[in-house]
């Protein structure tokens, strides 16, 4: 039976171990350019720093930094994701996770579509009208998943190997996808993906409202003003 899940993210490591590391890093850097060091006697210093090089736009000094997210996601997000550069990535392989075996339970793991209803999970019982299309809708799209498991399962027991069994294989296949960007990087690509911007896949926008969350959550100074498509910065 397949397995659904939803998108998530993980924060795993940054640069120095903590957010005060970082802001400290970034704001050395900074007063070095202008030799400004007395800046930084003060107490709360380092944070007023960073603020004022986001807000001047001097954010080649923020690639000093770096953040590491673990991102669940499927297939087709990932695909996107690792468009942008520069950044560092390791992803989970098709060619050599087999997923009939024991070790995934012999099934495949899907993420469920942000648009999907909830219905796809009861597939018996009276239903609206207007619920009606829905229902269907989401129901195929179960259908064609559990098809591809079958399909898979069946290839791998015939012979194939999991690197050219994975040729039948959806893509809202569940990956799980460690990346590495530094901070100018992360809000770049922040304010490109984001619900800020509806051009976006809405799958990708669901993900990465998730980390950017998390990353304003972390570290506020980064993460509450992002730059806007002229490159200015606005708050979210």
């Amino acid at each position: 039976m397949v397995k659904i899940v939803d998108p998530s993210a993980e924060l795993i490591e940054c640069t120095g171990g903590s957010y005060g590391a970082m802001l400290e890093l970034i704001g050395l850097a900074a007063v070095n350019c202008y030799k400004e060091e007395s800046a930084l006697d003060e107490a709360g210093s380092y944070e007023r720093v960073c603020k004022s090089i986001i807000r001047r736009g001097h954010e080649s000094v923020l690639e000093h930094a770096s953040i590491t997210v673990r991102i669940i996601c499927d297939r087709g997000v990932s695909h996107e994701l690792v468009r942008h550069r520069i950044g560092a990535y390791s992803q989970e392989s098709t060619r050599y996770c087999n997923y009939s075996s024991g070790k995934f339970g012999g099934e495949i793991t899907v993420i469920k579509p942000s648009w999907l209803g909830d219905g796809v999970y009861s597939l018996s019982g009276a239903f609206k009208d207007e619920e009606y299309v829905q229902y269907h809708t989401d129901l195929a799209w179960l259908e064609a998943m559990q098809y591809s498991e079958r399909t898979y399962n069946f290839l791998i027991k015939s012979g194939w190997k999991p690197e050219q069994a994975r040729t039948v294989l959806p893509n809202s296949l569940k990956t799980e996808i460690i990346v590495t960007f530094n901070i100018r990087q992360w809000r770049w690509v922040l304010s490109q993906r984001t619900s800020q911007n509806p051009r976006a896949h809405p799958q990708m926008r669901e993900i990465m409202d998730i980390v950017h969350a998390k990353l304003k959550q972390e570290f506020p100074i980064f993460f509450t003003e992002l730059p806007n498509k002229k490159g200015e910065t606005f708050e979210k």
